[in-house]
């Protein structure tokens, strides 16, 4: 008869599993010995690089992510990543060890006491099955609950001594659909809503992207002629940020939005929460006279909306289903933004300029990943993202993300064939969250082209600081780090460059270089405003025209 390991690793194989990330651990090791050759393991150095690895590759590449972590130590090193997996709303399987079952009444060395609370709120499921011979029976249900709306990351612990025992039979395998309906029936009032609106506007979050409704928003947003506005700390965008349409990113602050919102007479949410809110900035969330209404395939999410009419509905198919139920309209389409002026060029390298030079000489077809939080503004302003599951990042707001999902997303190009090159922004203090991403990186060879603003601080925490009225806090300044050196150790190669005259040459030389690749960038430290400004409000044409052609749909 079979044993419980050998079961389980032919239950991944089905579920098409065979990529296991994780940091061993003494508790693991009966799981994984005897590894199978068709299986491969990505080993990194901590474990919140291991979870923050899997939870990039499942987002790039559409699989379901297995992490292999310690027992309550591993698992606690991995808990932020694990947050921002489960706001990432990535269907990824952690599998932890767990000591002897005989053992456990007297809670042994490195025991996890409570295996069923201490991932949690941050999982969907968590659970240490009752008999050996139930484990790949959990694992199946495990991967159910990953994948259903809203997906997310599940906790299974498996105590070690349960992998050589007998198990009589893989467990049945069943088709379970992931993904919410979009009914007309329950739309309907919707996309009358919007037939009626004069000044329409849509909300597009990451879910979009995630469920594969690039381009039904593309449709949705045609056919209503409405302006477009990303929602806020959002890590993937759900809409083009080159299209005409397209108006900007919302602030977060409550204040802030209601400012930006003034004029529709209607807002649609569609795949983000109703709003990501921080700082605090008082004032009311909508506008006198506006109407909002929020379509979400979460029902947590659209429980705590703090303003707006919800439906709880798949994001991708309600945009087809509204397309469909939308008549045609003559309304008045918003004018395109203004293209942004040339960058200020002086004696220091800001991050506007990094920005523009790193969006003038990029291959278009390559993936951001990015965690420089001080300097998001002009991210977005400066790098547009055109087509789908090209940018990532983590919507948690945990820092420790952005280097290992570089990998995690250079994997799944390999994996695809597409083998797009894959850009990674960090700030120099988050960088160092999770250094030993590099030796990952350097062990399978990834062409990830990492960027590093070096501006020596927490920027992010002094611009708070600012806002918050709150002087002479320490802890904000990072003298004595050289990033290069550090990634050099681990295997790396890389360079420095501080004078704006040097700066396309060594992002071209980054840019070309096959393997994981450094480039340490001194920029200008000046602190740029939290909640940023207020542009000019929506501009229409002064004809009304009918329904533009939808973009023909790009290769990814």
């Amino acid at each position: 008869m079979a044993t419980v390991r050998e079961v389980l690793f032919e239950l991944m194989r089905k579920l098409d599993m065979t990529k296991i990330f994780g940091n061993v651990g003494s508790t693991e090791e009966p799981m994984l010995k005897e590894f199978p050759s068709d299986f491969q393991y990505v080993l990194a150095l901590q474990e919140s690089v291991a979870v923050a690895m899997a939870d990039a590759y499942s987002q790039a590449s559409g699989k379901v992510a297995h992490v292999n972590l310690h027992t309550a130590a591993g698992s606690g090193n991995g808990m932020g990543n694990i947050e921002t997996a489960f706001y990432n709303r990535t269907p990824m399987i952690i599998t932890a060890g767990q000591h002897m079952r005989e053992m456990l009444i007297h809670e042994p060395y490195l025991t996890n006491k409570n295996p069923y609370q201490q991932a949690q709120p941050w999982v969907k499921w968590s659970y240490e099955p009752a008999r050996a011979e139930d484990v790949p029976a959990a694992f199946f249900r495990a991967y159910a609950t990953a994948i259903q709306a809203p997906a997310g990351p599940v906790y299974l612990s498996l105590p070690m001594d349960d992998m050589d025992k007998e198990c009589p039979v893989l467990p049945q395998l069943r088709i379970v659909e992931p993904r919410l309906s979009a009914g007309k029936d329950v739309l309907q009032p919707v996309a009358d809503a919007l037939a009626a609106a004069k000044t329409p506007a849509l909300v597009f979050g990451g879910a979009i992207d995630q469920t594969g409704g690039w381009y039904d928003a593309i449709a949705l947003a045609e056919k209503v002629k409405a302006a477009v506005w990303a929602a806020p700390f959002e890590g993937r965008p759900g809409f083009p940020e080159n299209h005409p349409l397209y108006q900007g990113g919302l602030l977060s602050g409550m204040s802030s939005v209601c400012k930006q919102l003034e004029g529709y007479d209607l807002v649609v949410v569609i795949g983000a929460p109703v709003f990501r809110y921080y700082p605090y900035a008082p004032g009311h969330p909508l506008p006198q006279g506006t109407k909002l209404i929020h379509l979400s395939d979460s029902a947590e999410e659209t429980a705590r909306a703090v303003v707006g009419d919800s439906v709880v509905c798949d994001p991708a198919r309600a945009c087809a289903t509204l397309v469909e139920l939308l008549p045609v309209t003559w309304r008045k389409a918003p004018l395109p933004l203004p293209p942004s002026p040339e960058p200020t060029v002086g004696e220091i390298i800001t991050a506007d300029y990094l920005y523009h030079t790193v969006e003038k000489l990029r291959p278009k077809n390559s993936v951001i990943v990015q965690e420089s939080l001080s300097t998001l503004g002009p991210l977005h302003d400066r790098i547009r993202i055109s087509q789908p599951r090209s940018f990532f990042s983590m919507f948690s707001g945990v820092l420790g993300y952005g280097l290992p999902a570089a990998g995690g997303v250079a994997l799944a190009e390999r994996d695809l064939g597409t083998n797009r090159k894959v850009i990674c922004l960090m700030g120099d203090g988050a960088t160092q969250y999770v250094i030993q991403s590099f030796w990952t990186a350097a062990q399978h060879k990834l062409p990830v082209f990492y960027i590093i603003l070096r501006n020596h601080a927490y920027n992010i925490l002094k611009a708070f600081s600012t806002y918050l009225v709150a002087p002479e806090v320490p802890g904000f300044d990072l003298p004595g780090i050289d990033t290069v050196q550090l990634a050099k150790g681990y295997g790396c190669e890389g360079d420095y460059v501080s004078k704006p005259s040097e700066l396309e040459a060594a992002i071209l030389k980054g840019l070309a270089f096959p393997g994981p690749y450094v480039l340490q960038v001194e920029v200008d430290a000046t602190l740029l405003p939290l909640l940023g400004e207020i542009g000019p409000k929506t501009q229409y044409s002064d004809e009304p025209i009918a329904d533009s052609q939808s973009l023909q749909r790009q290769e990814a």
